[in-house]
């Protein structure tokens, strides 16, 4: 019986798009979805009954590297897991470590073992491998687990990338098969998900997807994204692979996006999807509505008395003004970032929810091209 199974509800004639649900062992999950991102085992300024009762997240994403270094994976696991740990009832994907690892350029050696780093919280040196990042992952209780892989910076060389893309499959083969062995003597259940890698190089992508279908996981991701590459070639990497993924299985673009791009994903055939981008943006005064942004520290807002966005069901908008939160944030509020963190993410739930009814309805195409015609900026 598969750990994570996935089955396809509806889909584009017109494009890759798909609806589906993805089933885990903490939940159902309709797709495609967005996950918001719980770096240290909560998504900043909001609690579980805000984002599970309130929002309805089904699937958030924390941090295996940050957790690893505080509190540390076994004092989670002496506390009952990272569900338990943090009271969530819902699914939990941890990502492997890898991009974090990584973009410690100074702190960190690689080697086919695997990776050996410093903590910047302390400096104390640790080690990363395929089969120890599955370990760690285990001992939070997650229902998706990542493999380790390598991160290349952009830009990086072809014969760079096709050297890390290797390995990073080699990582894939070694992890894959000590979680395997974990599982065959496990009570609980669990998905590893490995990771395409390949920088902008379509035919490295291509490569890396060919030998990870091999595996036969429950699920594929695509990393590498988001990494300081144009966008247009973030989507050209996904469209390299999504002939080759299985089709009947989850895929999960790691780490994007924008309001706008979150359509132009699931039209390449992504299902799954997170970013800090409305926590972050959110505690900076970068508010997305379906008008468009709104920078509300703008003077344009002081004696605004409109909701943030008539159309959002969330209770920021439902309950204050713009003149208001503009108070909040120039004065330095902590309410400030609970109320716009709260909004933003009820956007992403929401064009998330859109595309989904759009796919269903047969009016996905329009639907792409009118968010590709909106308004950037709201008024």
């Amino acid at each position: 019986m598969p750990q994570v199974s996935f089955e396809i509800v509806a889909e584009c004639p017109h494009t890759r798009a798909r609806t589906g649900l993805l089933h885990t062992p903490h939940g159902t999950i309709e797709t495609p979805v967005f996950m918001p991102v719980g770096t240290q085992a909560t998504v900043k300024g909001l609690t579980q009954r805000d984002l599970a009762e309130d929002l309805g997240v089904g699937i958030l994403l924390a941090n295996t590297y940050h957790l690893y270094l505080r509190p540390g994976h076994e004092l989670i696991r002496q506390m009952g897991g990272l569900h338990k740990f943090m009271s969530w009832p819902n699914a939990i994907l941890t990502d492997s470590g890898g991009f974090q690892v990584f973009s410690l350029s100074g702190l960190r050696q690689i080697d086919e073992a695997g990776v050996v780093f410093q903590s910047h919280l302390d400096g104390d040196r640790h080690v990363f491998t395929p089969e120890s990042t599955v370990d760690v992952q285990l001992a939070y209780g997650s229902d998706i687990l990542m493999v380790l892989d390598e991160c290349p910076e952009y830009p990086v060389s072809h014969e760079s990338a096709r050297q890390s893309m290797q390995r990073t499959v080699r990582w894939a083969q070694r992890a894959n098969r000590h979680f395997l062995g974990r599982m065959a003597e496990s009570p609980t259940r669990h998905a590893l998900f490995p990771i395409v890698q390949g920088s902008c190089f379509p035919d490295l992508r291509r490569e890396c997807a060919t030998a990870l279908a091999d595996l036969g996981a429950d699920g594929y991701a695509i990393g590498g994204l988001s990494v300081g590459e144009p966008r247009p070639l973030s989507l050209q990497a996904v469209e390299a692979t999504e002939d080759i993924l299985p089709r009947g299985k989850p895929r999960y673009a790691m780490g994007v996006g924008m309001p706008v791009e979150l359509p132009e994903y699931v039209a390449r055939g992504v299902d799954m999807m997170d970013c800090v981008l409305p926590s972050r943006n959110a505690r900076n005064g970068y508010l997305f509505t379906s008008g468009g942004r709104v920078i509300i520290k703008h003077a344009q807002y002081k004696d605004d008395e409109r909701p943030l966005d008539p159309k959002c069901p969330c209770y920021t908008c439902r309950t204050y003004s713009r003149a208001y939160l503009r108070h909040l944030f120039q004065a330095g509020e902590i309410l400030f970032s609970v109320l716009a963190t709260r909004h933003n993410i009820q956007r992403y739930l929401d064009i998330m929810r859109e595309i989904g009814d759009a796919i269903r309805s047969g009016s996905f195409p329009e639907y792409l091209r009118c968010a590709r015609s909106a308004p950037q900026d709201a008024g």
